[in-house]
């Protein structure tokens, strides 16, 4: 039996409770009523209650629960305009309502954790190029500028950390640009095997300092064309190049290969023997100014951005990029590329 059935015949039974005892009422105060009469005001009776109680419920109580309705659930639960009588069906409603509430409160709480961790790292990083050219260039006011020896020296740090703060600037403009959908991806086809040796070059005095190599293995293989946005592309092999560099061992090499993946799409790895990254941290890595030291030390002074603008050009291509990574043996970097039709 249904919730509405079972309503109905609660109502039925109430009436009848109400009309025996009004006629009980009437027998005890010494009314004479002949059977006949017993049984039509009972009818009567118990007719009237239950009309009473069914508009009251028809018209009374199904629109303040629809004024209910209206106020906490009218954007999460469809009444149709009529509002049920069904309590197992309302009951499923709000059950839903209450699920898709939590879910939605789980994803503020992460939010916010996240706004918190980007902040808390975003005032770190500006916070210590801002603090060094400070500290020199009022050195410098207080007298120092008169020292010979030392005012270039300290105009050269305040200069490189001036330098960070403007890269920082220019990395998170580029990367809110990419979040907010503003790609403006400029597609054309393009040597990718050319790109990579253009980026080497451009990395070459970096990589000598610690004497890693920088292979192709594609070098001397004929040109590879894709169809992509070649600036963006080319942006994210000079990342991945420059973060296998810094993190990469003296004495060390970083590979680049170029392999078919399908019929219409390539991969491009960027192997390291480097420092490589522990298990926990992999997942977090193109997160913005993620730090896999926690001690907050950078061994260089990047933006904190280079990952993360990796990612986004990567998505912003439709496209895969991948991490794999052994601590204490080196890491790979890979992403797929369409090829030109």
């Amino acid at each position: 039996m249904t919730t509405q059935n079972k309503t109905r015949l609660q109502v039925v039974l109430f009436s009848l409770f109400v009309s025996s005892s009004v006629l009980i009422l009437l027998l005890l105060l010494g009314i004479e009523l002949k059977l006949i009469s017993i049984l039509i005001s009972s009818l009567l009776i118990t007719s009237l209650i239950y009309i009473l109680f069914f508009f009251y419920v028809k018209y009374f109580l199904n629109s303040r629960l629809k004024e209910i309705s209206d106020q906490f659930f009218s954007k999460d639960i469809n009444f149709n305009k009529t509002v049920t009588t069904n309590m197992e069906e309302l009951v499923s409603e709000i059950k839903q309502l209450d699920d898709k509430r939590k879910i939605e409160l789980s994803q503020m709480k992460e939010k916010e954790n996240f706004r918190r961790d980007f902040i808390g790292n975003l005032a770190h990083e500006l916070k210590t190029p801002l603090f060094t050219s400070q500290s020199y260039i009022l050195t410098l006011l207080d007298g120092a500028i008169d020292d010979k020896l030392i005012n270039k020296k300290y105009l050269k740090i305040a200069g490189k950390s001036i330098e960070r703060l403007n890269l920082i600037v220019k990395d998170l403009d580029l990367i809110t640009k990419l979040e907010t959908g503003d790609n403006n991806l400029k597609r054309s086809n393009f040597d990718i095997v050319n790109l990579l040796q253009s980026s080497i070059e451009m990395l070459e005095i970096s990589a000598k300092k610690k004497n890693i190599k920088l292979i192709i293995e594609h070098e001397n293989n004929p040109p590879l064309y894709v169809n992509a946005d070649k600036e963006k592309i080319e942006q994210v092999a000079t990342n991945l190049i420059e973060n296998s560099i810094k993190y990469g061992r003296e004495n060390g090499s970083t590979e680049i290969v170029i392999q078919d993946l399908v019929e219409n799409k390539l991969i491009v790895r960027f192997t390291d023997n480097g420092i490589g990254v522990k298990e926990e941290h992999v997942d977090r890595l193109f997160e913005r100014f993620y730090r896999v030291d926690q001690t907050g030390n950078r061994i260089s002074g990047g933006s904190g951005l280079g990952l993360a603008i990796v990612k986004h050009i990567i998505d912003a291509h439709d496209e895969k990029i991948y991490v794999e990574s052994i601590f204490g043996v080196g890491s790979e970097f890979s992403f797929t590329l369409d090829k030109s039709k």
